[in-house]
């Protein structure tokens, strides 16, 4: 049956996205993750203490995640095994984010194909967390792919990957993870002790998902646009060279799928920051990339989709 819930909580996301009225465990995720944080700054102050109360959040709120998470699903097989496979279906659906990926990167190519690139900075700045209010029309492309590559693994295949291995309780798990690591996991005099263990914990879980998600886009280059030899050869190349563990391995493989270059300078707060580029520059990084993109992405969606399924078949 978990074969079949699965599926039903994909095609959920696919139809659905991620509606904004709708109540959503990585909101509430958020709420609390914000709230241990202010708790933790009014109460300790040295470095050595806020990286050790940074490493209980690091796994408490994970563990948390996971045991609400098995317990609401147990409730609602003890009330009716109906009611425990919609919990399990609703749930599963939560942790995936393959539409709103889509409908995001895409909002950004509609801006800039209608020549709105104020509209496309705007909508950039809800998927990236770079400052985006002066960037060039190539800068904004290059980063609305980049940021589809880097989700296609941590908004997509490492879902299903944990979905597939533990159900609900464990994707929610990793949703908590990828939470922290996106609102405390900076390297920065603020964030680098509260932060420092999110930031690992979620370079550990996502180690795998990551080369994974590469491997598909390679494959996807191969069904989409016959480019699966220069993803491949890109992603081998250039995926080590990111200062992040994980995150080069999808960006090179889409480089080289698209045969673009990624990387470069980014600014955050003002600050800016040399990223090795990754990639050869065969094709120019205009709008209609950011669609090959989301092409690419949705083909590895299922991809994914069809590996978890079998998972649970067999």
């Amino acid at each position: 049956m978990n074969a079949a819930n699965l599926l039903m909580a994909c095609t959920l996301d696919c139809v659905l996205g991620d509606p904004r009225w709708m109540p959503h465990p990585v909101r509430l995720l958020g709420w609390g993750i914000r709230q241990c944080e202010r708790g933790i700054r009014r109460m300790v102050v040295s470095p050595a203490r806020q990286r050790m109360a940074g490493c209980v959040m690091a796994c408490g709120i994970p563990a948390s995640a996971y045991v609400a998470g098995e317990w609401a699903i147990d409730m609602g097989y003890s009330m009716h095994p109906v009611v425990g496979d919609g919990l399990w279906v609703v749930l599963a659906y939560t942790t995936v984010a393959a539409r709103d990926l889509a409908d995001h990167a895409l909002a950004v190519y509609r801006a800039l194909r209608d020549g709105e690139l104020e509209e496309a900075r705007r909508a950039l700045s809800k998927i990236v967390g770079r400052d985006t209010a002066l960037l060039s029309e190539s800068e904004v492309v290059r980063a609305s792919v980049e940021t589809v590559a880097e989700n296609t693994s941590d908004g997509v295949i490492a879902p299903l990957m944990y979905l597939a291995l533990g159900g609900p309780a464990l994707a929610l798990a990793y949703k908590a993870v990828n939470t922290l690591d996106s609102m405390i996991g900076y390297r920065t005099p603020e964030y680098e002790h509260i932060g420092w263990a999110s930031a690992k914990v979620d370079d550990l879980v996502n180690w795998l998902p990551a080369r994974i998600s590469a491997v598909l886009i390679v494959i996807a280059a191969i069904l989409c646009f016959r480019t699966g030899g220069e993803a491949w050869r890109i992603f081998r190349r250039d995926g080590a060279k990111h200062p992040s563990p994980n995150a080069g391995r999808p960006e090179a493989a889409m480089a080289g799928a698209l045969q673009v270059r990624l990387g470069g300078t980014n600014t955050y707060q003002g600050i800016r920051v040399m990223r090795p580029t990754l990639g050869d520059p065969r094709r120019p990084l205009v709008p209609i990339q950011i669609c090959r993109a989301v092409r690419l992405m949705w083909i590895v969606w299922g991809l994914g989709v069809v590996g978890a399924v079998l998972r649970y078949a067999v």
